[in-house]
């Protein structure tokens, strides 16, 4: 990469969000990586290349909080290409709507839409000065295709579907933004939809069957190719994509 680039990326613990780190650091991107928890690994492999943040994606007043302070503005002064990656993002609750705890689906809301907004309009002005700006939502197939007992997943993730296509719309050319669907990945949510009781989510056959039948991607398969599609010239052309579709 020819210009200077930071990457600012949610998630970042465990399955494609920690692929989607380890990919960054290896090609010398230093990540500021926002999460409840920290990677040990991680930052054992990579000293003062990885930051971390311990953040509540759920606590919109701690986010509020943090952004209003300056590390954001710190990390980006200074680099010609600024990456955002919000890819946390939680599946809870699963069920019918008269199932559904409204906490929780205010939880779900908050981790999966107000927190990737916020965090993509703190870092376009944080980040004013760089010549090039990049963002990605991890988005889902669920984003474009209604599921039984996904109802809060479905619209979470089609708001930031909807979210990319609207900002597309702005004229900022320094700007290039995408909601792009990963593929069905073997992560921990793949185990989490396994686990759920049919009468929850009545379609779990369908997910118990790829992954009896190795068709689930890995985490790292997954990451290479958003990591590609992103550092592309390709990148930003369509404001939505799926990485099964891309060449």
């Amino acid at each position: 990469m020819s210009l200077s680039t930071r990457a600012i990326l949610t998630g970042h613990t465990r399955g494609l969000g920690a692929a989607l780190a380890q990919l960054l650091l290896a090609q010398g991107v230093e990540v500021l990586a926002i999460s409840r928890t920290r990677n040990d690994e991680l930052a054992a492999r990579h000293p003062g290349q990885l930051h971390e943040v311990d953040l509540d994606l759920a606590d919109l007043t701690a986010v509020s909080e943090w952004l209003s302070g300056d590390a954001l503005s710190r990390f980006v002064s200074g680099a010609g290409r600024v990456l955002l990656i919000n890819n946390a993002g939680m599946l809870a609750p699963v069920g019918a709507l008269a199932d559904q705890e409204p906490a929780a689906v205010a939880r779900a809301v908050s981790v999966n839409v107000a927190a990737p907004m916020m965090l993509a309009a703190a870092v376009v002005q944080a980040s004013a000065q760089a010549a090039d700006t990049r963002i990605v939502h991890i988005s889902s197939g669920a984003a474009r295709n209604a599921y039984p007992g996904w109802s809060v997943y479905c619209a979470t993730k089609a708001a930031l579907d909807h979210h990319a296509r609207a900002v597309a719309l702005d004229s900022n050319r320094a700007l290039r933004i995408c909601s792009v669907a990963p593929g069905v990945v073997d992560t921990d949510m793949q185990a989490e939809i396994r686990g759920t009781n049919l009468e929850r989510f009545p379609m779990r056959e369908r997910f118990d069957a790829l992954k009896r039948d190795g068709q689930l991607a890995t985490p790292g398969q997954s990451a290479r190719k958003v990591i590609d599609y992103l550092l592309s010239d390709a990148f930003g052309e369509m404001p939505t994509a799926d990485v099964r579709e891309l060449k």
